[in-house]
């Protein structure tokens, strides 16, 4: 949606210098390694080397590339040290300056570049260095020391988001299928743009460990001959793009690619039935059907309904339609055991999809009164596990119980949920109660099975510790609390089963391994996100979902003595249509030794990400209580802010020092005081403990756009739109907006359409087609439509399109909610009913205004006076 996007344009790459003779095109790496000589390359002198020598192995301007926009040489020989690299300015902003405040439509720009030299690729182009879509890291520029890197006080990070879009066939990278894979022979990185060519040699040297390596054969290196073939190095995919997956060979497979398995276990508790979640979840099943992938033909799915009990079925073959669908029920929740072979419980999709349909159908019947108030959740999972332990597969939970029965049951805390903000609250109710939970899920993973929950209803159901099972085995924990024992609403119903369709039908990956590798100098430190992390550089993923994105710390080990940093990540994993892939991700950082330039390249969206997954890990692993987790985002930020003080310090001429930002952070400070107010750590009581831990679980989870949304909503300014595709986006502050206005708030969650309480009738009549505001419909409902008013098509379209924006690469569903603002007549205009729904729908709304003052809470200009006051 073109309102959403601010353009800044920045050079890609800086331009390209005259190369001259290249007899500066010398390798250090010898220098590096103490003069040591690798596998009998030589090294060159740079007063031996003559132009005339060189130019003869090195064609330049091959015509093939005369239409590109880089006039570089095509055959890049051994990395050349001495390159000169253009850096970021830094710019500076006084935070206290409240006439030079930046736009808050800054959070939709880009982060400062990544720029390297074009010598740096073998074949130049915008796709030879990983694209922001995927990888975003805290620092577009690397201190070359580790002093420097100490002075900086800014960790260095890696958000990666391994996909970009939900189904894999939407824009996917290059594929390389023909079998030939090239690898380091030292440090197994793969061959990739910014790799050096060594002179009068059929070797490459790697740029992550130096290593000469030998080329396979059949790759050609002259860019005259036959340039278009594939075996043409100039011409390879994992030349030209930062971005590649390749076909994997036999003996990257540790088994034949699996047969995708769903295996579903519904609560049919008097919970569930009576909140409606039942018949929505076999609704949902009903019209998912098609949508679940099954490309190859071989997916199988298996059904357990359970309360008290276990009951499972047999679904017959479409070939056999006289046969019926079979139940087995299983008493025995202690010691849980299948009912008959895997091979009855596991039924073919492609071969009993009429079969499934029929039985979908009658399944409400079966269940049609509760048989129990209780839910054995410990006794599907494990015989679920005796189910799937041999081949792995999907557990899809679908319940609105406590797991109150059988093994790893759970405890209700009712008289605790109400605990205040102390430092007991995580420790009775934000910690995991039943250590089944993180054990079964590290079981699961080695096992390659995953789990995913969809929990709904308003009573406690203790996500704290559930949450553990998806947490470990790549899935996610999807919560809707908007359930409830009086019915479910239709906004409500169509969310569930929106999300639910949209995740059956989402891609992924099975025994997936994700590894980065770095280059000289740095190291991987912790990983953060929903993964089993098997080993100190390996995260291991049953099911590799679309919709997550994960944090890598790294750190300097040793001084860098490169112009680059460089990362590659690694993923190995089979699709969901048997086959098996490697997909590579590569990114070069620059370096430099001058700190003003590293602070003019610090990505401040990847950075708040970083801080956000950190101290929600710390929250979830005890850590950090949530008054204490609110302390420790401050100090983080001080030190921070401290440091560039004392890096860039000026006075002014009465001597106070300045409260000086990098301009490229100039959002960060208001996005960490607004974490401090996020449903994860606010104060108080007010917050329901499952929500709390629900919005802690996805903190560690959701990529990155969606964690600045869900941080700092977007507000849009709809009352005063001329284009549709270009409303206004204003600041989260109530005090700014206008009292008559019309303001749409877009949190990342849900949609709230706040209508000022001073709006004229004018607009009341366009938007909603009612004479006054006590006829609006308010609560989570739709805006209706109104025949003939362009504004009201206008406001609706506005409402779709934000809604279309996130179905390309995330299964939420945005519920709108219809919220009017406090008027002056309302107790006469609007009924008690009316004003108890108003009353709470604000509350919910005022959580968006995150930089005024709100529940007690300081405001964003209180904020930063205290930060002054302790810098």
């Amino acid at each position: 949606m073109s309102h959403r996007k601010v353009k800044r344009v920045y050079p890609l790459l800086p331009p390209v210098q005259n190369l001259g003779s290249y007899q500066q095109n010398l390798n250090q790496t010898a220098e590096a390694l103490h003069d040591m000589h690798l596998h009998n390359v030589p090294v060159l002198n740079p007063d031996e080397a003559t132009h005339k020598q060189l130019e003869s192995n090195l064609p330049t301007s091959p015509s093939r590339f005369i239409g590109m926009s880089f006039q570089q040489p095509a055959y890049q020989q051994i990395d050349n040290e001495e390159t000169v690299t253009t850096f970021n300015e830094l710019y500076t902003v006084d935070l206290m300056d409240e006439e030079k405040q930046p736009s808050i439509g800054d959070l939709q720009l880009p982060p400062p570049p990544v720029i390297i030299p074009t010598e740096k690729m073998i074949v130049p182009s915008e796709s030879a260095n990983a694209s922001t879509d995927y990888i975003r890291s805290t620092l577009n520029a690397i201190p070359k020391t580790k002093a420097l890197y100490e002075k900086l006080k800014i960790p260095f990070a890696l958000e990666i988001k391994p996909y970009k879009f939900l189904h894999d066939n939407n824009n996917p990278p290059p594929l390389s299928d023909d079998g030939i894979i090239v690898r380091c022979r030292r440090c197994r990185a793969y061959i990739n743009p910014f790799i050096n060519l060594v002179p009068n040699s059929r070797r490459w040297r790697c740029n992550f460990c130096k290593l000469a390596n030998d080329l396979p054969p059949v790759f050609n290196l002259d860019p005259f001959d036959q340039p278009e073939q594939p075996n043409n190095i100039y011409n390879r995919k994992e030349i030209q793009h930062a971005i590649v997956e390749f076909l994997a060979p036999p003996e990257y497979s540790p088994r034949p690619p699996p047969p995708v398995i769903y295996s579903f276990i519904i609560d049919v508790s008097h919970d569930s039935i009576k909140n409606g979640t039942f018949i929505a979840t076999v609704n949902a099943l009903l019209k998912s059907i098609d949508m679940i992938p099954n490309y190859d033909g071989k997916t199988l799915v298996s059904i357990a309904c359970v309360s008290n009990k276990l009951h499972y079925f047999k679904i017959p073959f479409d070939t056999n339609p006289q046969e019926r669908p079979k139940l087995f029920e299983v008493a025995d929740i202690e010691e849980p055991f299948l009912p008959t072979t895997a091979n009855n419980l596991l039924f073919p999709l492609a071969r009993c999809k009429e079969q499934l349909v029929a039985f979908l159908q009658e399944l409400p019947s079966i269940f049609n009164a509760p048989q129990s108030n209780h839910f054995a959740l410990g006794s599907a999972l494990k015989a679920t596990y005796k189910l799937l332990s041999s081949r792995g597969g999907k557990v899809v939970v679908v319940s609105s119980s406590l797991p109150d029965i059988g093994p790893a049951s759970l405890t209700q805390h009712s008289e605790k949920v109400r605990l205040a903000d102390t430092t007991t609250e995580y420790n009775e109710l934000l910690r995991c109660n039943d250590t089944f939970y993180k054990q079964f899920a590290i079981q699961c993973s080695k096992s390659q099975i995953s789990v995913d929950l969809f929990l709904t209803g308003s009573k406690y159901l203790n996500i704290a510790t559930v949450s553990n099972l998806p947490r470990y085995t790549g899935g996610q924990t999807y919560y809707y609390p908007e359930f409830s024992p009086t019915g479910i609403n239709e906004s409500a119903l169509k969310r569930f089963e929106t999300e639910f369709n949209k995740y059956l039908s989402m891609d992924f990956s099975m025994d997936t391994v994700m590894r980065a590798r770095v280059s000289r100098g740095v190291k991987t430190e912790s990983f953060y996100g929903h993964f089993f992390n098997r080993s100190s550089d390996i995260c291991a993923f049953s099911f590799l979902p679309r919709d997550q994105s994960y944090v890598f710390q790294l750190a300097l080990e040793d001084n860098i003595l490169s112009e680059c940093v460089y990362v590659q990540i690694a993923l190995l994993f089979s699709l969901n249509r048997s086959e098996r892939r490697i997909r590579i991700i590569t990114l070069a950082i620059p370096t430099t030794s001058i700190l003003s330039e590293v602070y003019a390249s610090v990505d401040q969206l990847a950075l708040f990400t970083y801080y956000t997954k950190v101290v929600s890990s710390k929250v979830l692993g005890s850590e950090l209580t949530i008054p204490h987790a609110r302390d420790w985002i401050k100090s983080i930020l001080i030190e921070i802010l401290r440091g560039f003080q004392k890096a860039t310090v000026t006075r002014h001429e009465a001597g106070e020092i300045v409260f000086k930002c990098p301009s490229n952070m100039k959002m960060f400070p208001l996005l960490m005081h607004c974490l401090t107010k996020s449903l994860a750590l606010q104060p108080g009581d007010r917050i329901p403990i499952d929500l709390r831990a629900n919005a802690l679980n996805q903190f560690q989870s959701i990529p990155l756009k969606y964690i600045i949304r869900s941080n700092y909503p977007t507000v849009y300014s709809l009352h005063d739109m001329t284009n549709i595709n270009e409303p206004l986006i204003v600041d989260a502050s109530l005090p700014k907006l206008e009292n008559y206005g019309l303001y749409l708030i877009d949190n990342g969650h849900r949609l709230h359409l706040w209508v000022g309480g001073f709006a004229v009738s004018k607009l009341v009549q366009d938007v909603f087609g009612v004479t006054s505001l006590a006829e609006v419909p308010i609560g989570e409902v739709e805006v209706p439509f109104v025949e003939g008013s362009g504004f009201n098509r206008n406001v609706r379209e506005v409402i779709q399109e934000i809604r279309n924006e996130m179905n390309a690469d995330s299964i939420a569903y945005l519920p709108l909610y219809i919220v009017i603002g406090p008027s002056p007549n309302e107790q006469t205009a609007f009924s008690t009913e009316q004003l108890r729904v108003l009353a709470n729908l604000r509350i919910h709304a005022l959580n968006t205004f995150v930089e005024d003052s709100i529940f007690h809470m300081e405001s964003y200009s209180d904020f930063l006076q205290s930060l002054k006051k302790n810098i």
